[in-house]
């Protein structure tokens, strides 16, 4: 009998430690906090997503932003942007995630950190409000495709490239080759399509008349400063008034509390970190990861 109590305990024991463990971490995911979180691990938030580096593939973050759209703790979302730009698809498929928080009716708040750039900045007009630093980088309104011509190498090396096509286009961008003038005007065509659709969405997300936007879309970068001269973003300041804004917007207390930003490991930050290479270094010696149209490269 005395075994059974003893085991009876310590069952209970390690139950108590297990609940106390799930407690905490729950408490530490929920109820971050930017100042504001003291004591209460629920209770409603603003939640937190990160955008850092070049867009590519975006479909956790659109993950998370389904999650905060469906999850009624999170009243607020402020998207935090470190981005030169990045591939076309995936940066309007995010664009289009923080616009449907939006129609959740749930106000989302964008924060420009250091560059904020071509598809970081279309990532940018689906919020509510666009807070920038002074010296944030962004603009870069424009779309681009870089091909190279390799005729004369393979002469050289004695390199014969034989295709073998159904479809006049079928193998644009041939590297073997000279672009004839009938490509280059359907690359043209193709990327001034884009451009429309990203001063489009630059003109609906500020609300802008669009040939207002059309005059600094020409691919010029913008400080922060001159980005509000231009209606570019909303105001001059930190993530701590964006966060701030977001929660004045959703009638949460200021300072709010957080649902901070998930962190993902990433292969190529760490082998990133460990030689000490830069990211834009990392990502231009990867041509097999590289896709040829960008909103900016």
């Amino acid at each position: 009998m005395g075994r059974r109590t003893t085991v009876v305990v310590a069952a209970a024991i390690v139950y108590m430690l297990v609940l106390g463990l799930f407690v905490a971490v729950v408490s530490g995911v929920l109820g971050g906090s930017a100042g504001g979180g003291g004591g209460v691990p629920f209770g409603p938030r603003v939640a937190v997503l990160e955008l850092e580096g070049v867009i590519l593939d975006v479909d956790d973050l659109v993950r998370d932003l389904r999650a905060y759209r469906e999850n009624p703790v999170v009243r607020a979302v402020v998207v935090r942007i470190n981005s030169p730009g990045g591939v076309v698809g995936p940066t309007q498929e995010l664009h289009q995630a923080l616009l449907r928080v939006r129609q959740a009716g749930k106000p989302v708040v964008a924060s420009l950190g250091a560059v904020a750039a071509s598809g970081g900045y279309y990532v940018a007009v689906a919020a509510d409000r666009i807070y920038a630093n002074p010296g944030t980088l962004t603009g870069s309104i424009g779309v681009i495709m870089q091909m190279a011509n390799l005729e004369n190498l393979f002469k050289k090396v004695g390199v014969d490239y034989v295709v073998v096509k159904a479809g006049q286009f079928k193998d644009l961008g041939n590297v073997s080759r000279p672009m004839s003038p009938e490509e280059r005007r359907v690359l043209q065509s193709l990327l001034d399509d884009v451009h429309g659709q990203f001063i489009n969405a630059v003109a609906e997300g500020r609300k802008l008349d669009r040939q207002d936007v059309v005059r600094f879309a020409d691919g010029r970068i913008f400080s922060g400063e001159q980005a509000r001269g231009l209606k570019m973003v909303d105001a001059v300041g930190s993530f701590e008034d964006a966060l701030n804004s977001a929660a004045s917007l959703a009638g949460l207390p200021v300072p709010p509390r957080v649902i901070p930003a998930r962190r993902r490991f990433s292969i190529f930050d760490f082998v990133r970190s460990q030689l000490g290479v830069s990211a834009a270094v990392l990502s231009h010696g990867l041509p097999a990861f590289k896709t040829p149209l960008y909103l900016m490269d």
